[in-house]
């Protein structure tokens, strides 16, 4: 393809960068630092996207996303993920995502499975199987729906966050269970909600204290890891998200513990990603990430509870050993 037809296929494809606008969202704006770093964060995604969309094969986008600032380089290959899986779910769309993966993408698997996440809520659901067939590892494929629950409440946030919508019978994964896929897919619901919020810790979890209690753990869990890995917060405004979440601590630290290991196993750790991996989970991104691979590592046998589930169980009770081992 010529690079006159992939410029077009990227201004077809890609969504204006004033999507990324907390005005145009109607986001809460908490400050101007805030708001500049999480319409930062947007923009970065569109951008990753529009190499997708723009580039001849997936491997000729990876030299633009290495170059983005290295602290939101990881949202690029989030949106790179979901601009190859949308080319993978149209008619003739190939395996991009698969070919994506094995270049220097599958040290940022999480954000890709997660990016297919956001193409799957973009495209009609007979092309849904396609548009996922690279997300089949049996664990991490639960990443998909956290994605599509994000996408749902930052572009239907009257619909999903106020009107605190649950879809019924949610038909992916084959196989379900379909209850399941419903609480990964509030997961990223909540982790929209930090920036609905505009990351402001009172204002986010006075959204997520709307919904009903059997919601919150998961809807805390993303908030979580939206608190962890975009950060815009200081340590005064962590603490008072610890206060506010409560008895959903436990879950907003397993949602930590995953944001920190994401940033920990690309070599992207901040000075925040450090911090509120310490205030939330008592750990550093190096012990976060390795309690999070050795729960992984566990043999998953036995047991008729979700891979992903146990795995999130198992980080949780982890953290609870390790604040047990201190003096």
């Amino acid at each position: 393809m010529t690079s006159g037809w992939r410029a077009l296929r990227r201004r077809i494809l890609t969504p204006n960068a004033s999507e990324a606008n907390l005005s145009v969202r109607g986001f809460h704006v908490k400050s101007a630092a805030a708001r500049e770093m999480l319409e930062t964060i947007g923009e970065t995604f569109l951008t990753g996207y529009a190499y997708a969309a723009e580039a001849r094969r997936p491997e000729d986008a990876e030299a633009r996303l290495e170059a983005l600032p290295w602290q939101f380089r990881g949202f690029a290959y989030e949106g790179a993920g979901m601009g190859f899986a949308i080319r993978d779910g149209l008619p003739f769309g190939g395996s991009n995502v698969s070919r994506f993966l094995e270049g220097r993408a599958k040290e940022h698997v999480y954000m890709v499975y997660v990016g297919v996440g956001w193409a799957m809520a973009r495209l009609p659901r007979f092309r849904w199987a396609k548009a996922s067939a690279a997300a089949a590892d049996p664990l991490l494929r639960w990443l998909v729906l956290d994605g599509y629950g994000f996408h749902q409440a930052y572009f239907h946030t009257d619909r999903y966050v106020h009107g605190q919508y649950q879809e019924p019978n949610f038909p992916w994964p084959a196989g379900g269970p379909a209850s399941y896929a419903s609480r990964v897919i509030d997961q990223g619901i909540g982790r929209a909600i930090w920036f609905v919020g505009g990351a402001d810790p009172d204002r986010a979890t006075d959204l997520i204290d709307a919904f009903d209690e059997t919601r919150r753990p998961d809807l805390y869990s993303g908030a979580g890891l939206a608190a962890t890995y975009a950060g815009a917060l200081d340590g005064d405004e962590l603490r008072t998200f610890m206060r506010r979440a409560g008895n959903h601590l436990p879950q907003v630290a397993q949602g930590a513990v995953f944001a920190a290991t994401a940033r920990f196993q690309t070599d992207l750790v901040t000075a925040h990603t450090t911090l509120a991996t310490k205030l939330l989970c008592g750990v550093t991104p190096a012990q976060a990430a390795e309690l999070a691979d050795q729960s992984r590592s566990e043999a998953f046998v036995g047991s008729d509870m979700p891979s992903y589930e146990l795995w999130r169980r198992r980080i949780t009770s982890g953290l609870a050993e390790l604040r047990r081992a201190v003096p």
